[in-house]
């Protein structure tokens, strides 16, 4: 800021965030600090390439007014992004309240008016740059996907890979905790068919022998039993 006795100027350097073939804009303000009538003229090393508007006026006692200077589209860049532009704001104090009552006479320091200057130099700056994009496939915040490399970074395609076998082995080992509790059951199962066909097959040659002391006919409960015999086999035989 420059706090001259009439005008205080802010900024003192005019920053163009640099672009091709576009305009680009930047604002001045002045604060009166006086209470008189301050009338200002904006003059330039380089009319052509900036517009100012106001480039003349009146800032009205103890106010303040903004000023706007707009570069005009340029075709190539500086070299270095240097710029030896300069702005010369000269300001003067008047009875006049009107910018038309205006004068270059106003500013002239030879006719005994009392001028006061402040330079103003011209810097462009880079433009901002936009966000990179994120990468298709990742979310933002999780790790890049790539492979194992020396630096000890895990592949995240290969990380999916493992995880997807932690992830399966609770179920298999479910599967497996069934597949042994149905084996031990079957067994169980098919122990006591064979212990309940064996008692049957004393039984019924038990019975054999009394018929045989009795006639020699086969009974009708010894029917019953060798049918029982057959039901009972043939369901040991589906089991295993």
């Amino acid at each position: 800021m420059s706090t001259g006795e009439l005008l205080s100027v802010e900024p003192l350097e005019l920053k163009f965030p640099f672009e091709l073939k576009k305009q680009i804009s930047c604002s001045l303000q002045l604060s009166n600090k006086t209470d008189s009538y301050v009338a200002f003229k904006v003059k330039t090393t380089n009319p052509k390439k900036y517009c100012v508007r106001p480039n003349t006026g009146i800032v009205m006692p103890r106010s303040t007014c903004d000023i706007m200077v707009t570069m005009q589209a340029q075709k190539e860049a500086p070299p270095d992004m240097q710029c030896k532009d300069k702005f010369l704001l000269q300001s003067v104090k008047t009875n006049d309240a009107s910018p038309k009552d205006i004068s270059p006479d106003m500013f002239n320091k030879e006719a005994g008016h009392v001028v006061e200057d402040c330079k103003l130099r011209v810097v462009y700056v880079s433009p901002p740059q936009p966000p990179s994009p994120v990468p298709e496939g990742s979310e933002e915040g999780s790790s890049p996907r790539g492979s194992v490399s020396e630096n000890g970074t895990v592949n995240g395609s290969d990380f999916t890979q493992v995880a997807k076998g932690f992830v399966g082995q609770p179920e298999a080992l479910e599967k497996s905790a069934e597949a042994r509790a149905l084996i031990s059951r079957l067994t169980e199962e098919k122990n006591n068919a064979i212990q309940q066909n064996s008692k049957l097959r004393q039984e019924l040659e038990l019975l054999k022998r009394e018929g045989n002391k009795s006639g020699g006919g086969v009974s009708f409960v010894i029917v019953i039993l060798i049918g029982l015999l057959g039901i009972i086999m043939g369901y040991l035989m589906k089991k295993t």
